[in-house]
């Protein structure tokens, strides 16, 4: 059926925006204001500018920690605001 709609994509973005918290840890989690993904770009919204500079130094360990989650072919890099 989401085939047929052609929702699997957008279920699937759901699902790694849903399951932030478990791939990231609740202390990451509860710094993070907002996250959306557009055009196979993970988006997040940090409160804390220390915490955004060691996720972009993480950046490559973070993608692999997605794709492990299942996130292959539904975020292709991230962007940290």
């Amino acid at each position: 059926m989401y085939q047929k709609f052609h929702l699997s994509k957008k279920f699937d973005e759901m699902k790694l925006i849903g399951s932030w918290e478990s791939i990231m840890g609740k202390s990451i989690a509860s710094r993070t204001s907002k996250i959306y993904i557009k055009d196979k770009i993970l988006f997040v919204k940090l409160s804390s500018a220390p915490l955004k500079n060691e996720l972009l130094i993480s950046k490559i360990k973070i993608l692999e920690l997605l794709e492990k989650e299942g996130a292959k072919g539904v975020v292709e890099d991230i962007r940290f605001l």
